[in-house]
């Protein structure tokens, strides 16, 4: 066939529709000159120039129970596999955040307070560097006697220690002789293609943002402690007494819970090797972080869950508790059903990691392969709460989310999960009911604007009502939005594109979209001008009901799904579902148009969890 003008004016327009939707999103310069110098690819997957850098850390613990020190000495191996040559090299130690030169979101009462960090060595390729670490905040920097070339690594090592504060966090002291040690070493920041050295300060709101590195560490504990941790435990042998290693060996392989340590056995000292002290030793791989609990006194339960069902491979699930922990008796029942759901429902994808604990303390945090979640005294509220944690495994340790300032990325998606693991767990109506109450109502009913900044803002940049709507509800209720237009098969092979190019990665809110264009085969973009892009919110009514057709108008602005309820005059009633898809063509006003000629006497419009801000006028009835 001869190939006329025509012709490959008609290959170019389909290539833009199949892989430039992109380009009608807006960019903000920086993530504009990654996609140009193909880092990233505007068909949702890493560009041919993608590259992320990488750490090799090997850390010697000690956690002192009598004075509260954490020591460490760490040597990082650290690749530099960008073009870039590197002058500095910034260090991020989050546990600064005590300092009380700090800045943080919120106040903080003493005992939350502390002096940091302390480095008592530092020597990068065998250079020593004087430098103590006493003036950094959450993020220092070292400038480099020798600069990093592209491609090449250094070898860095640093002994350091700091206290655990009393008031525990994310981290610190749990009791007298239990403690959470997380952000517990430093680390070199994230060095990236978009926005290079991520300098951005924890201040205790916004999360985290980290390399995928590979850990081998210890963690010496004082005899009678166990620690429970991020990774394997390579040496069950010589740290626990042999009838415990027996049984936490068998937990891997059975469904069956277990009792690895109960009270009594505690108290009596004789779980673990009876050492002053014992050397605990981990290992976990391609992973953004590790952190690890211990106690004296903590309960020990353990089974384990098959999580990929082609090869039978399995996890184990852990928990670490208080005898007063009521909460926590059924955590390992229940996170072996979250991580089947997770690995067979939603997302649909094996959970990737070897281990999950669930310990307890007062954060109601994850980190990964683990959560530290407080005793709240409602065992299916706690349940919950912990299905939120887990789902955080995906999003963001698999897929290397930067939390500070895409909060939406994660967060979101862990609400979503929650939600849809809820209704598998409680059923539909108790999980909206929930949903509604914790991830909804407060963000609808807000008076002020604040919660309406669009959803695309840093997360850095929103706070207080504005940083929780658009980093929890608004974003989950995105993602629930579409996969009502896209249907669930559709939605799914869309989500696991986006993932399957994107774990072990760093994705950006720009490769979800483009992921999902692809993944879909559609263009989305209107959809996510609609919902990341603007000031939109939730606010439809009934604009006009004329015979058999009814014209809504969205006020709100938010494409969103919603339920025509119609009661015709010989009281027989009807349910019609719009999904978002009706506000594609005209995002302020949908026509719906019932297939029935019967007269109509009542119109009521419901958007279920899609709550709306004025539900006054979602009701119609003939006069």
């Amino acid at each position: 066939m001869k190939k006329t003008p025509h012709y490959f004016l008609f290959i170019s327009l389909l290539f833009l529709a199949q892989y430039g939707f992109s380009q009608e999103l807006y960019m903000p310069r920086n993530i504009k000159e990654a996609y140009e110098k193909d880092t990233r690819a505007m068909d949702g997957k890493p560009g041919k120039n993608y590259w992320q850098n990488h750490g090799k850390y090997t850390m010697e613990i000690t956690v002192d129970a009598k004075t509260k020190i954490v020591s460490g000495t760490e040597t990082i191996v650290y690749e530099n596999n960008s073009n870039d040559t590197l002058q500095n090299l910034p260090i991020r130690f989050v546990n600064n955040l005590h300092k009380p030169s700090s800045p943080r979101s919120g106040s903080v009462n003493d005992d939350f307070l502390s002096a940091g960090l302390t480095i008592t060595s530092l020597k990068i390729e065998g250079e020593v560097y004087k430098e103590d670490g006493r003036k950094w905040g959450t993020v220092g920097n070292v400038k480099l006697n020798k600069a990093l070339l592209p491609h090449s690594k250094i070898t860095i090592n640093i002994d350091w220690n700091y206290p655990l504060s009393k008031e525990s966090g994310r981290e610190g002291q749990i009791d007298e002789t239990t403690f959470f040690v997380a952000y517990s070493y430093p680390r070199v920041s994230v060095f990236d293609d978009y926005n290079f050295w991520d300098r951005l300060p924890h201040t205790d709101r916004a999360e985290f943002y980290n390399d995928f590195n590979d850990y081998s560490y210890s963690v010496k504990a004082p005899k009678n402690y166990v620690v429970y941790a991020t990774g394997d435990l390579l040496n069950p042998d010589e740290v626990l007494q042999p009838e415990f290693s027996a049984r936490l060996k068998k937990s891997y392989l059975t469904d069956e819970v277990m009792h690895i340590a109960n009270e009594q056995e505690m108290k009596s000292g004789v779980v673990t090797k009876q050492n002053e002290w014992n050397v605990w030793k981990f290992e976990a791989k391609n992973i953004t972080d590790v952190c690890f609990g211990l106690s004296d006194h903590y309960l020990w339960d353990a089974s384990s869950v098959v999580v990929d069902k082609k090869t039978n491979r399995r996890a184990s699930v852990q928990a670490a508790y208080d005898v007063k922990g009521t909460d926590f008796v059924a955590s390992v029942k229940n996170n072996q059903y979250a991580l089947d759901y997770f690995s067979n429902n939603w997302p649909g994808v094996p959970y990737p990691f070897s281990k999950m604990t669930a310990f307890q303390g007062f954060a109601d945090m994850e980190y990964p392969m683990m959560c530290n979640d407080s005793q709240i005294g409602d065992p299916k509220f706690a349940q919950l709460v912990q299905d939120h944690e887990v789902a955080h495994t995906y999003f963001p340790f698999y897929m290397g989310i930067n939390e500070t300032r895409y909060a939406f990325m994660d967060e979101g998606w862990a609400t979503t999960f929650e939600y849809l693991i809820g209704i598998a767990e409680h059923g539909k109506e108790e999980a909206d009911k929930f949903y509604k109450t914790f991830r909804v109502s407060n963000y609808i009913n807000d008076p002020s604007t604040e919660e309406d900044q669009p959803i695309i803002s840093m997360s850095t940049q929103v706070s207080d009502a504005g940083y929780g709507n658009n980093s929890y509800g608004k974003a989950s209720l995105s993602y629930l939005a579409l996969k009502d237009m896209l249907g669930d098969d559709l939605f799914k092979k869309a989500l696991h594109f986006y993932m399957d190019n994107w774990n072990g990665k760093h994705p950006i809110p720009w490769d979800y979209f483009n992921a999902m264009n692809t993944g879909s085969g559609k263009n989305l973009n209107w959809f996510f001008n609609n919902w990341f892009f603007t000031n939109n919110y939730i606010d439809i009514s009934v604009k006009n009901v004329s015979k058999n057709v009814i014209s809504v108008e969205n006020k709100g602005g938010f494409a969103i799904p919603f339920d025509v309820n119609v009661v015709y005059a010989d009281n027989t009633t009807e349910t019609v579902h719009q999904t978002p898809g009706v506000w594609q063509a005209n995002q302020k006003t949908a026509t719906v148009i019932l297939k029935g000629k019967k007269e109509i006497k009542q119109i009521n419009l419901d958007g279920g969890i899609f709550m709306d801000a004025t539900p006054a006028n979602n009701s119609w009835s003939v006069k």
